[in-house]
């Protein structure tokens, strides 16, 4: 009989960690199954319970429930769950709790549901990461200029230490821990955190040899396996070696129990060979206009301010050396007459969606669907609009982003620090031939870390493209406000790599069973 493992889910978010463990399926059999997910923001549990939902729902029909089809596509305000499957939606409640970690009521959950995980399956697994934003480098960089913020103070620094608290209770056969590179260098009192983390793994070992083997993922050759790590930058997992289109480098942990150890030099997965791009999965999503965020919104003063853009850009460069950029903005000058996009949303899906039999665009689009969701761009500055569309034309053009050296003085903003090196980049678009940059949870405060390659459009990426370059299935709503949507997205470990985690973690485990420990 196959194996089955009960998963508990700490710090969980909208889900993508667990979407990747919950979706597994080894030779049609689903190894994995969430006993309980926690989190403590109230959109991401909304949507981390309406997962949870859907995966039950799935189970007992093999098909989404039509009501979700038509919320999705906007045909219809949000039904109650309970009434369409009341048996799921007390499941999906019962799994997705709302709460922080490090409480007393958290940790009684989390027990309760570890005495109920034992009995019902042949052991468990522990996933998730502790907040990040203590550890990021970007997190450090703008906590210092919070007044009275203390590093030491700072309890995000310690919350890996409720994970530990579960991994020692629970004793599962193995665990996955994500955090941002970050990790690896901050310090409380001249200590590494990363030292003191790993500390705390070894200290469940006490009297029972190595309890955990501690291992890193590697990918080589078109495989990936779990090596020993021979310093921290080991456990750097880069997404994009995964065919996730994205520079996303995050510390992943890997620990398989002492009595499973043996399967793990001969567990091993392929992995895509092929580097995945911007324009692979948002290059087919409708075009849209941005909006105005100040002034009258319509499509006609959209398009006029566009249009002076692109004049101003040939203006600019008439003297210009670059041949290539003029020729690219003349070009572009001529087909925003024609081609130019006037709605701010759209849900209509791409020709052909649903058909592919690419692992990833299958794995994002949903034959169910009548619509792409969350597809609506935000408002932006006129004055920042040809900003984007320069950005956009000079990395088609030259294959990177623009610095703040590379934009013409006529681009330049109003802002003291634009020309100290400090802002470098803070108009940075995505290149629609390359990966991705990471997509952060600073999206929802802003575009311009995020432009669409597309320069037609001289927008920020919407929530369903961010989502997409995450590698969130199409049929995955982000509930909240947009900019609670954002922070989801940003937030999430892509679902697709957790997935091929969750494949290589079976494949080491997954071998007769041993007492458990």
């Amino acid at each position: 009989m196959s194996s089955t493992f009960g998963v508990v889910d700490l710090f969980a978010g909208p889900g993508g960690l667990g979407e990747g463990f919950a979706s597994l399926l080894e030779e049609g059999h689903a190894p994995y199954k969430i006993g309980i997910s926690i989190e403590k923001e109230v959109s991401a549990h909304r949507t981390l319970t309406l997962r949870a939902f859907l995966r039950e729902f799935r189970k007992s029909h093999e098909f989404l429930p039509q009501q979700y089809i038509d919320y999705h596509a906007g045909l219809i305000p949000e039904p109650d769950w309970s009434a369409l499957d009341e048996v799921a939606w007390q499941i999906a409640t019962e799994e997705a709790r709302c709460l922080e970690l490090g409480t007393d009521a958290a940790a009684n959950a989390i027990d309760d549901a570890i005495d109920r995980l034992r009995g019902d399956h042949d052991d468990t697994i522990l996933i998730g990461g502790p907040p990040c934003q203590a550890y990021s480098l970007v997190g450090r960089a703008r906590s210092k200029g919070t007044k009275g913020y203390v590093a030491e103070d700072d309890e995000r620094h310690y919350l890996f230490r409720e994970y530990i608290r579960v991994l020692d209770k629970l004793r599962p056969a193995a665990f996955v821990m994500e955090n941002v590179k970050g990790m690896l260098s901050s310090t409380v009192k001249s200590r590494l955190v990363f030292e003191m983390l790993m500390e705390d793994l070894s200290s469940l070992g006490t009297g029972l040899k190595t309890l955990y083997e501690l291992r890193a993922i590697r990918v080589e050759d078109g495989q990936a396996t779990l090596v020993k790590a021979l310093k921290p930058k080991d456990f750097i997992v880069r997404s994009e070696d995964f065919g996730v289109p994205q520079r996303r480098h995050r510390v992943i942990i890997v620990g398989i129990r002492s009595d499973l150890v043996a399967g793990i030099e001969q567990a091993k997965i392929s992995v895509p060979e092929a580097r995945r791009t911007v324009d692979d999965v948002i290059g087919s999503l409708p075009a849209l206009r941005s909006g105005l965020s100040k002034g009258t919104d319509t499509s006609e003063a959209w398009r006029e301010v566009v249009l002076d853009a692109a004049s101003l850009l040939n203006d600019i460069h008439t003297s210009d050396t670059d041949k290539e950029f003029k020729r690219a903005c003349a070009t572009l000058t001529k087909s925003l007459e024609k081609l130019l996009p006037s709605a701010r949303s759209a849900t209509a899906l791409p020709k052909g969606y649903g058909g592919s039999n690419d692992d990833l665009i299958s794995w994002l689009e949903c034959s169910e669907l009548l619509a792409i969701s969350q597809h609506e761009t935000r408002g932006h500055m006129a004055s920042d609009l040809a900003r984007y569309m320069f950005a956009a034309v000079f990395g088609n053009v030259h294959g990177y982003s623009p610095k703040a050296a590379d934009f013409p003085l006529e681009l330049s903003p109003n802002h003291k620090n634009w020309h100290s090196g400090v802002f470098s980049d803070r108009f940075r678009v995505q290149l629609a031939q390359g990966a991705s940059t990471t997509v952060t949870s600073h999206i929802s405060k802003d575009g311009h870390y995020f432009i669409h390659p597309d320069p037609r459009q001289c927008r920020s990426l919407t929530v369903r493209e961010a989502a997409r370059l995450q590698t969130f299935p199409d049929d995955y709503l982000f509930l909240g406000n947009r900019t609670q949507q954002y922070v989801q997205v940003g937030n999430a470990v892509p679902p697709f790599l957790a997935r091929q985690i969750a494949s290589l973690v079976f494949k080491s485990i997954s071998r007769p069973w041993t007492a458990s420990i």
